[in-house]
């Protein structure tokens, strides 16, 4: 449809224009949706800004909008991966936060039968890490993978920034993951984050060449088959990505994480394909659950129509430096109305600026994501006036 309605933008001079809101969507979402591939969406926390009084150091969450934002994307058909990096975590969200969010989503998909929800386990908790060795991240993990399962959650074993401070080689990533993966109740999602999403994190698994690297992470698969469910590597290679896809054992699946290129990814080849863990599900989750519905049933082209327009969207969201996109995701997240003001645990909403925040409003529109054109159009035009434009 054609609205009458227009909404100063930011071009990417930084000159103002009116932009002419088409507004969406152009799809039509399934009343019981089905996938053929497994889905999670790294979903966003929602912070209580009435609450928050030290924006750096607060852990003040709205529960009540947090878990409602769980609701809809489960209702859409997805699972929830929870207290991963879009939640902040590493970034705004502790270890002890992120338990109670976890065990919060766990009891609350119980209204969703079929609903997974598979939980970050970490060592965010080692804060500090003067003498550490490798006996205290083993027991690091262990103690988040003891406190995740005690609640039902299934475990995505993140990658560490203990362990990457203090490794000296692939061995010790060898030692960390062969225990830790030995004593888990059903078998793990591996997470491999690239640097380009936490700097902190270069040089993962022993080795700065990507390829090495590559090698010593399919050497713990393989070492620990029984107890991989899969790996989700967010690397935005699809390359790589497709590579390592092929040379996985049998019953370990690929989720891929390349908000870049997860069309081509999670519809495969005649090789196989990608299953699905993303932060840009959280972003695009109506599109994306008519998708992976049309792909089920076997229509690829009504698949690629709907998500082709989303990928310009994407790869603005997650533009360098692409570990704060979670700006962009809380951002669309509020003009589509899922929370009532753009404020983000340690000020994150901050990191971008005025004309990222434009342009995302216009590729979301072109995609059809603006559910409530009126609503979406009058939160930019608030944003526009209170930075003078």
């Amino acid at each position: 449809m054609t609205l009458s309605n227009s909404v100063r933008l930011l071009d990417r001079h930084g000159r103002p224009y009116g932009y002419d809101v088409k507004g969406g969507p152009r799809w039509q979402l399934p009343h019981t949706p089905h996938f053929s591939r497994d889905a999670f969406a790294a979903a966003h926390v929602v912070a209580d800004a009435a609450r928050m009084q030290h924006p750096t150091r607060d852990m003040a969450i709205d529960w009540d909008a947090t878990l409602a934002y769980r609701r809809h994307l489960m209702s859409l058909g997805f699972g929830v991966a929870e207290a991963m990096d879009t939640a902040q975590r590493g970034m705004g969200l502790d270890w002890p936060t992120s338990l109670m969010l976890i065990q919060r989503s766990v009891a609350q998909a119980k209204d969703f039968p079929g609903a997974a929800i598979a939980c970050g386990a970490g060592t965010d908790h080692l804060t500090s890490f003067s003498g550490l060795t490798l006996t205290d991240v083993i027991n690091a993990y262990e103690q988040q993978i003891e406190a995740i399962e005690a609640c039902g959650g299934r475990i995505i074993l993140m990658a560490s920034r203990a362990l990457a401070a203090i490794a000296r080689g692939p061995e010790d990533y060898l030692r960390v993951y062969d225990r830790v993966l030995q004593q888990v109740r059903e078998p793990v999602i591996l997470h491999w984050l690239g640097e380009m999403f936490d700097p902190a994190l270069r040089g993962y698994w022993g080795a700065a060449p990507l390829n090495d690297a590559m090698e010593i992470c399919l050497a713990v698969i393989e070492r620990n088959e029984a107890h991989v469910d899969g790996i989700k590597i967010s690397l935005l290679d699809k390359d790589r990505e497709i590579a390592m896809r092929r040379r996985l054992p049998g019953r370990v699946k690929m989720y891929t994480g390349d908000d870049f290129n997860y069309p081509e990814l999670i519809a495969g080849d005649s090789q196989g394909y990608s299953h699905a863990l993303l932060g840009i599900l959280d972003a695009i989750a109506p599109a994306a659950s008519a998708a992976l519905h049309a792909l089920a049933q076997g229509d690829r082209e009504t698949y690629q129509q709907i998500l082709a327009p989303t990928l310009p969207l994407a790869r603005h969201i997650f533009a360098a430096p692409t570990h704060y996109y979670k700006a962009g995701i809380v951002f669309l997240a509020w003009l589509n109305g899922h929370q009532n003001h753009f404020t983000m645990l340690g000020g994150m909403q901050s990191a971008r600026s005025l004309g990222h925040y434009s342009e995302l409003f216009r590729l979301a529109d072109e995609a059809g994501l603006l559910v409530n054109p009126e609503l979406a159009s009058e939160r930019m035009g608030v944003l526009g006036r209170l930075h003078g434009i």
